[in-house]
């Protein structure tokens, strides 16, 4: 425990390689006990965190400003850690396999800086077996260090879910895993000096990289579920939240509600554990179907959004089509595989030029990642369609009164049609005051 010891009286120091959604409030959290640097490729961001500026809005401007992190783009100073967290994203490629990349680089910087008695964690989602059969060669070659003998690794995967102001670093049970029990002793001290729920530790790496994708793919399934009762309760006029309503009323309903499945997680970790089991021969079935269903949600939005628009009487390719959102969630700026921008872009084929409006959104990441230019909700008064994308709080704050506002003004209220993709208005007051109006 001599490296944790080390940590606690500052004489060694811990780095942070990545600094998104997940690797920059990890830094913070540390910053409280440790010496920290926060490492990352991009200058611009390094120069945003070094400003006081959180681009994430995970921990907010006030904690950026107070941290104490080192914030630095020159990859050298990795060699002053004893112990490293890598949390790269994973995304996948466009035939939906593993893109490692990330993850590799990531290695290759670190190796390139490791020092003898140093303990490597890697927290980016992979399937069972990156860890030790893909990131520790590439940490061996570029420092010249034997693994197990010079230096160690684990894996402890990233549980934050970003926009959530309830269930944080902190107060998530954290898995940590360790090559052998000395390394897994150290990772788990380090990790509960901040984690207050505690650590669960798992029987190898492995195990803890299955955990992570299995957790998600199990959500991805359930989603996908309700998402198949959608739109076989539309064919059939019957409304999805109302019933979902009403089987949430016995005690082990799970809750979930039908939706666009983007993000940086469940929209991809399936894929991962999917590649894995079909290397080995195995080929999954239920998995494999969730993902086609949820990947499939936008397509069935969009022509549902076709379809109100002629069954309301409006002419498809000169409707003034507002989407109120952009992002893969609520309350998030991430735009990182976001659904709605795949509805945006299905509608683009039938000539629609949707105009796009979200309050959290970087303009210039929603344009650099989509192409899209985003309209500042302000300048919006002409509407014939509004899609209800994202649940942002500032849309639910708004109210159908705000909303409103958004259309044209020579509009009968008859006239003015909403896509309620979240249910975020309430239904009865809606179509009381006489909107076209359809929900998923």
């Amino acid at each position: 425990m001599r490296l944790y010891d080390g940590l606690k009286e500052k004489k060694e120091k811990l780095a942070l390689v990545g600094l998104g959604y997940v690797g920059m409030p990890i830094a913070v959290a540390f910053a409280r006990h440790f010496n920290v640097i926060g490492f990352d490729l991009s200058s611009e961001k390094i120069a945003k965190y070094r400003s006081g500026i959180d681009p994430t809005e995970e921990v907010g401007d006030e904690e950026i400003k107070k941290t104490t992190v080192d914030f630095t783009d020159d990859e050298k100073r990795l060699s002053e850690a004893g112990f490293i967290i890598v949390a790269v994203p994973t995304p996948v490629n466009q035939d939906k396999t593993p893109d490692l990349k990330p993850v590799e680089g990531a290695s290759h910087t670190v190796g390139r800086n490791l020092k003898k008695g140093s303990i490597v964690v890697y927290e980016s989602t992979v399937y069972p077996g990156v860890t030790e059969d893909v990131c520790i060669p590439i940490l061996e070659a570029e420092s010249g260090l034997k693994c197990g003998t010079d230096f160690k690794v684990g894996y402890s995967p990233e549980r934050i879910n970003p926009g959530d102001k309830v269930h944080r670093l902190e107060n998530i049970k954290k898995i940590v895993s360790g090559m052998d029990e000395e390394s897994l002793e150290i990772i788990a001290a380090v990790y509960e000096t901040v984690i207050k729920a505690g650590v669960h530790r798992a029987g190898s790496i492995k195990v803890a990289e299955a955990a992570k994708v299995v957790e998600n793919s199990q959500r991805d399934i359930n989603i996908a579920f309700i998402n198949e009762l959608a739109m076989a309760f539309d064919r059939m006029g019957i409304d999805t939240t109302e019933v979902i309503d009403a089987m949430n009323t016995k005690w082990n309903a799970l809750g979930f509600r039908p939706g666009l499945v983007g993000g940086h997680c469940i929209g991809v970790d399936p894929y991962y554990f999917v590649y894995e089991a079909e290397k080995l021969g195995y080929h999954s079935q239920i998995i494999s179907s969730g993902r086609r269903i949820n990947d499939d949600m936008p397509s069935f939005i969009a022509e549902k959004i076709i379809k109100q628009l002629v069954v309301s009487g409006k002419r498809v390719r000169t409707s003034r089509v507002v989407f109120l959102g952009a992002t893969f969630k609520e309350n998030c700026p991430d735009v990182r595989n976001s659904k709605i921008m795949e509805v945006v872009d299905a509608l683009s084929e039938y000539g629609i030029r949707p105009r796009i409006t979200d309050p959290m959104a970087d303009s210039e990441d929603v344009k650099r990642s989509y192409g899209y230019d985003l309209t500042d909700i302000k300048d919006i008064n002409d509407a014939d369609c509004l899609i209800l994308g994202v649940s942002h709080d500032a849309y639910k704050q708004m109210g159908l009164s705000g909303m409103d506002a958004l259309f044209d003004s020579k509009l009968k209220n008859e006239e003015k049609v909403i896509i309620d993709i979240k249910s975020i208005l309430d239904k009865k007051e809606v179509e009381k005051n006489g909107y076209f109006y359809w929900r998923l």
